[in-house]
């Protein structure tokens, strides 16, 4: 049997129910408990660098072979560790994500507010290739935040995304009945045009959940009222124009938040910089945000194609151009 045959034979048997063959995978599972690894330096005391990565949710992850934690699980798992290391005075958090829903945003800043309540331990943010929105909601309890030069941050503002599928209906004569007991009952149905009752509905929760985020823009970045006003319109900037308006503190790299970081902890410049994750990695450096040995996700003949799939219905702190899942 030539190999691309012997290739296509295999993914029918993967494809059909009841004929996959049992497979052995060996790789960490993520019930394996979060493990102490050094990534940087041999002196006294620690600095833990904690990795908050792609789109914000307070729900597991689906992965290809089996769920994966939420970022706001590996998060508040990764700072109950830290909070309890006497020797760890500092944290770096690591923030490459467009943001997510508004709860798990939320959740996420109130976690990282709690432990420096608790603690008392400061943190740092290194901002990477995207902290927008959530991302950036995240980041507003950090002493002091860090934006690579090339980073994209700002979009401090509200979405509400909901697939319309009517106008496909139509076209292919389907219709869906439904039955209520209020007249808003179905608000943002799928199968309906929205009404402009509902548009006014929908816009008043995004303005009470814009008002928080802009509160809290407020309350941590004491921003001039004009800079207010530019970023209250929820485009993104780039690092230079974020500190310009004060949504950032400097313009750096990852060595530059652990010197902050060091500088605001009290820890002498040759400090380990310490990570959690649940598998041992060669050559292991910060840049690295993985915790599990993780298959990567695929779809038909092996690409990946959930970016074209609608978004699912809800409020978001996310900049959409910057998901990628």
């Amino acid at each position: 049997m030539r190999p691309r045959h012997l290739f296509a034979f295999a993914l029918i048997l993967l494809l059909l129910p009841g004929c996959a063959p049992k497979i052995k995978i060996f790789a960490a599972q993520n019930t394996d408990p979060l493990k102490e690894f050094t990534v940087e330096g041999e002196g006294d005391g620690k600095l833990a660098l904690i990795h908050l990565t792609g789109f914000l949710m307070d729900q597991p992850r689906r992965g290809v072979l089996r769920p994966t934690p939420s970022q706001v699980q590996e998060l508040v798992s990764a700072l109950d560790l830290a909070a309890v290391d006497p020797e760890v005075k500092g944290v770096v958090l690591a923030i490459n994500s467009p943001g997510g829903t508004t709860t798990a945003s939320d959740i996420l800043y109130h976690e990282i507010m709690d432990f420096k309540r608790r603690t008392g331990k400061k943190v740092v943010v290194a901002m990477f290739d995207v902290a927008a929105s959530g991302g950036y909601y995240a980041a507003l309890p950090a002493d002091w935040i860090l934006a690579h030069p090339t980073t994209i941050t700002g979009s401090v503002g509200v979405i509400f995304m909901r697939p319309k599928l009517h106008g496909l209906f139509d076209k292919i004569g389907v219709d869906v009945e439904v039955s209520k007991s209020g007249v808003d009952k179905d608000m943002g149905s799928p199968f309906r045009p929205t009404t402009p009752e509902e548009t006014t509905l929908f816009q008043g929760i995004i303005d009470d959940y814009a008002a928080r985020f802009h509160s809290l823009v407020a309350a941590h970045r004491k921003l001039s009222p004009q800079a207010m006003e530019t970023v209250k319109t929820a485009r993104v900037f780039t690092a230079n124009q974020a500190k310009a308006l004060g949504l950032i503190d400097q313009v750096g790299y990852v060595q530059d938040a652990f010197a902050k970081a060091r500088e605001l902890s009290g820890l002498p410049a040759d400090s380990k910089v310490v990570t959690y994750r649940r598998d041992t990695y060669p050559n292991d450096n910060p840049y690295n945000s993985m915790t599990t040995a993780e298959p990567g996700k695929f779809g038909l003949l092996g690409v990946d194609a959930s970016f074209i799939l609608p978004p699912k219905a809800g409020f978001y702190y996310v900049w959409p151009q910057g998901v990628t899942r």
